[in-house]
């Protein structure tokens, strides 16, 4: 069967490159159903302790006291992390509304990757988070993830307008905050703890748990084995 519409050939690709980023992402993190059978090595477990302690101005989805927090580092390029970003907000409607569960989203833009428009994404996240609180934070991340296209295909300007006025942001204030390079800083920070936490693509994920307990969650999971491994921190006292 041929497609001979541009627009279906382009939607073909971009469905490609999201399944084939799980994918791959789900062979480095080991992304089996059942995580009783995942097996982490000393070194990875080492490298979870590196993760710089959660902190009250960190971008957090529901109850910052639940017993269990979900740390992820991630690309808003990233067609990997676009896919989990849908799951993980499936999981929050279960166990984030309860107070079970914590989302932390922290920063971490491969340049390798995407060096075209990944850091000025991060770095409107921050301002619309500046601009609009932690709630804007979240509204643009998940609107962001909505109409991009990944892999540094987006029209990066007019998208991160359109996320800044949909939210209602002060567009002066908001084109003022992504000239001025205050978040620079602050996302390299992120990156450098990413690398040091043992993650080596996106989305990288620490479960950690009441106890303190931290498990790894390399690449897209499936929303059931996320779960289990929720429930596996809940358990674990």
């Amino acid at each position: 069967m041929k497609f001979n519409n541009p627009s279906i050939q382009f939607a073909i690709i971009i469905a490609g490159a999201i399944i084939a980023g799980a994918f791959y992402f789900n062979a480095r993190g080991n992304g089996a159903t059942d995580i009783s059978q995942t097996q982490v090595t000393d070194e990875r477990v080492v490298g979870l302790e590196n993760m710089n302690p959660i902190m009250s101005d960190d971008h957090i989805l529901g109850n910052p006291n639940a017993p269990v927090k979900i740390v992820e580092y991630s690309d808003f390029e990233c067609p990997a992390c676009k896919l989990f970003q849908t799951i993980m907000m499936r999981v929050m409607d279960d166990y984030g509304k309860s107070g079970k569960v914590a989302w932390v989203y922290r920063q971490f833009p491969i340049d390798l990757l995407h060096p075209l428009n990944a850091r000025k994404e991060a770095v409107a996240s921050e301002c619309a988070a500046e601009l609009g609180g932690n709630d804007g934070f979240w509204k643009f991340a998940n609107r962001f993830f909505e109409i991009s296209l990944s892999n540094d295909e987006t029209d990066i300007k007019s998208a991160i307008l359109q996320v800044a006025r949909e939210m209602g942001l002060d567009e002066e204030q908001f084109a003022f905050c992504l000239a001025s390079g205050k978040y620079d800083a602050h996302i390299q920070e992120d990156i450098d703890n990413a690398n040091a936490t043992g993650g080596r693509g996106t989305p990288w994920s620490i479960v950690v748990g009441e106890n303190g307990k931290k498990y790894p969650l390399s690449g897209v999971w499936p929303e059931t084995a996320i779960k289990q491994l929720i429930d596996r921190a809940l358990k674990d006292k």
